[in-house]
């Protein structure tokens, strides 16, 4: 097969969920056989095609100046995007042509495209937003929402990354079939990485956005500390919230307790820390995945996450064995890490071996499978 993936960022130029999802499956999908091409800004010098590993980039446009506007995805970005990558489209034939839900716009161009040169076309939704669009957007979230809505109708052919993405769908009207083909991991990189000199008992990695709730994290601590006064707590990540949790830190006298990271470019880094802790805490109440979870499972960590609609990352829990879904509050929170820390028997191989179902081999297949049902191609 022919396939070609449109998403306005490239991985590994730009580092994010979905570009590493597009990545991913298009050189495993290379390496079956079939002929890849992503489509996006132009991140390299020279040509405007290269091959990397075997998959052919497309650069449409120049990388966007200001891709985020005021914390918000520029809309005026989106649309420049999706004005360029349709003549690319236009002068080659594809089977597949595989577009990323957000920031929708590119959707509605990859469907003229499947329609003009006859390819079928499959969107991958990575997070359904609905009713969210008003505290992102407030009153103007009408136009969101009805732009989210508009996408569901451009093809009967969806892929839902979570059974929560799944179900959302159907909550906003989409009524055919989904399939769901989550995220996956590269476990063979994550045995190789080795624990941190640096120990601690929780960790948590990602954006310090206000939807993550490190600040309930941050409190909870402040009542583990009371049981155990040396607890020790890794913060990976950078964002907008972080000089408040600073100073939260510092109100609550943890700064012995709590070390703020940062941002850390090496992924390894991230591994490293990780298998030297150990519980990973994602309280996030919206997640489109969470695939830094199942990269904790892996490292042998359970987690403990929090009980809402939006955060997908309680599909990945199995109770008791891959971790814990607790309320959102800091002493649900603080009590889950006692008695994940105060079991003697530990986790540790439950978690690494429901994390090994994600191996990219294995949802590279699974998404080889979907795409020669809807192309009959064999």
């Amino acid at each position: 097969m022919k396939i070609a993936y449109v998403y306005d960022a490239i991985y590994p130029y730009s580092i994010g969920g979905v570009e590493a999802r597009v990545w991913e499956l298009a050189t495993r999908l290379t390496g079956r056989g079939h002929e890849c091409h992503i489509f996006g800004p132009k991140y390299w010098p020279g040509a405007s095609i290269i091959k990397k590993d075997g998959v052919y980039l497309h650069g449409v446009c120049n990388p966007p100046r200001k891709r985020f506007v005021n914390g918000r995805r520029s809309i005026t970005e989106a649309i420049y995007f999706s004005c360029r990558v349709l003549p690319p489209l236009l002068r080659e034939q594809f089977d597949i042509i595989d577009c990323q839900n957000f920031p929708y716009f590119p959707c509605f161009s990859t469907k003229l495209a499947s329609i003009i040169k006859r390819s079928c076309l499959i969107i991958t939704w990575h997070e359904v937003w609905d009713n969210y669009w008003f505290s992102y957007l407030g009153k103007k979230g009408i136009f969101g929402k009805v732009v989210e809505r508009l996408t569901t109708r451009l093809t009967d052919e969806i892929i839902a990354n979570s059974e929560s993405t799944k179900r959302a769908l159907v909550g906003i009207g989409f009524t055919k079939d989904i399939k769901v083909i989550p995220n996956g991991i590269d476990f063979e990189e994550i045995r190789k990485v080795s624990p941190s000199n640096e120990s601690s008992d929780i960790i948590y990695a990602g954006r310090l956005i206000k939807d993550k709730n490190i600040d309930l994290l941050v409190r909870s601590i402040a009542l583990v500390k009371a049981k155990i006064p040396d607890i020790r707590c890794v913060i990976i990540g950078d964002g907008p919230e972080r000089d408040n949790l600073e100073r939260l830190i510092h109100k609550l006298n943890l700064e012995d307790n709590i070390s703020m990271v940062g941002f850390v470019e090496e992924h390894g880094q991230v591994l490293s820390h990780m298998k030297s802790s150990r519980v990973f805490s994602s309280p996030s109440t919206r997640e489109g995945f969470g695939i830094v979870a199942l990269e904790a499972n892996a490292c042998s960590l359970p987690i403990i996450t929090v009980n809402h609609p939006q955060n997908a990352v309680c599909d990945l829990i199995t109770e008791g064995k891959s971790g814990f879904i607790c309320e959102l509050s800091e002493q649900d929170i603080a009590r889950k890490i006692l008695e994940v820390l105060d079991n003697k028997q530990g986790f540790g191989s439950k978690c690494i071996d429901f994390a090994q179902r994600f191996d990219w081999p294995a949802i590279a297949a699974e998404v080889e499978k979907a795409y020669q049902e809807v192309t009959n191609i064999a």
